[in-house]
């Protein structure tokens, strides 16, 4: 699988005013690691430097500046890069299950240039006792996942928009089933949509069962976009058209599932997606059901399962009508990006027409 390219930028020169560790004494300690007993994960959001970091997560030693900056701002900056990049890297794997060095670095340091830094931290997060990661190493690639410990000190951070301790990335890391390339490119479209800025990476929640009459809908991913609004999506590479096409009608199911609890004088009572997805006053509708077709080997393109997707979703009566479908490729996606004109509407009547995301028509 190829991950969409990162830009790059050429490194600075090093300015030794700015350095990672208090000024006032000479000998400064490594911080302390993000799995010590004394203290649990300390991250802060949004706040990783878009700017090549301190050589190691523990680190005290010299940062690299950027050309006509002044140091005094890069001090706390730099200050939280060592330490703190393990924490990132440890609450990401525990929300996407598993990454590759190169994806973590395409979602905490965007603009540095290799990936050092994240491998650094995440040798770090193995070398804890017990071990904060796991990895398996496939075809001269390594796969990083939490282990049991890892996931629980990412729970115990508070970090996390929901629970997580049901199960490691290991399965995944280790399948020789497809489930690892799946689950790779589902952290493609994460970057896809972190880098068009039309989501944060922590605004991801995979595999969370959804209540139906008909039992659970686990959609691969479910992600709070920068509009205040939700979209589920789910990443095909190998699944039958008549499998797609019954996670459509289980969508349709959880939709006009009734309301549950008893309600009170303020309101009546309401369904699940309305008490998570449609906002204290139910001016949201229904989330969106975006699909991403990635390649898989000795199946058809990803453009070929889309097309043949839409002809048969069309016959499915709630497309349109209580569901918004829309449709890509992992390969437009990654290259133009999720805000850009690359979704295909089910059921539009339009052609090939494509479009963004906030121009989706709005079912009932």
């Amino acid at each position: 699988m190829t991950t969409a390219p990162d830009p790059h930028t050429p490194p600075a020169p090093a300015d030794t005013a700015a350095t990672a560790g208090p000024p006032a004494s000479p000998a400064t300690s490594p911080a302390p690691s993000p799995a010590a007993p004394s203290r649990r994960l300390s991250v802060v959001a949004d706040q990783t430097p878009d700017w090549p970091v301190p050589a190691g997560c523990n680190s005290s030693s010299p940062s690299t500046d950027v050309r006509g900056e002044a140091s005094r701002p890069r001090k706390k900056a730099a200050a939280k890069a060592g330490a703190d990049l393990c924490g990132e890297a440890l609450l990401t794997l525990a929300r996407l299950r598993l990454a590759t060095p190169h994806q973590l670095k395409a979602l905490l340091l965007p603009h540095q240039q290799d990936t050092d830094h994240v491998r650094r931290a995440l040798r770090n997060l193995l070398a804890e006792s017990p071990a904060l990661v796991g990895r398996t190493h496939r075809a001269q690639q390594s796969y990083w996942y939490c282990t049991p410990a890892g996931l629980a000190e990412a729970a115990a951070s508070g970090e996390l928009a929901s629970p997580v301790g049901r199960t490691t990335g290991k399965r995944i890391a280790a399948s020789k089933t497809g489930l690892r390339e799946h689950g790779l490119a589902l952290v493609d479209t994460v970057i896809a949509f972190h880098r068009a800025e039309m989501a944060d990476h922590a605004d991801w929640r995979v595999e969370v069962a959804h209540p139906t009459p008909a039992g659970n809908l686990v959609p691969d991913g479910v992600v709070l976009l920068n509009t205040g609004s939700s979209a589920f999506v789910e990443i095909d590479r190998t699944m039958s058209y008549a499998g797609l096409l019954a996670k459509l009608e289980r969508y349709d199911g959880y939709r006009g599932a009734p309301a549950s609890g008893r309600g009170n004088a303020a309101r009546p009572p309401r369904s699940h997606w309305q008490e998570t997805y449609a906002g204290p006053s139910l001016d949201r509708r229904f989330p969106p059901v975006l699909f991403v077709f990635a390649p898989a080997r000795r199946r058809a393109a990803p453009e070929t399962r889309e097309a043949v997707f839409h002809e048969r979703a069309r016959r499915v009566g709630s497309v349109g009508y209580r569901l918004t479908v829309a449709t890509t490729t992992l390969a437009l996606l990654t290259e133009h990006g999720a805000g850009r004109a690359v979704w295909r509407v089910v059921g539009n009547h339009r052609g090939e027409e494509r479009m963004t995301l906030a121009a989706l028509p709005r079912v009932r």
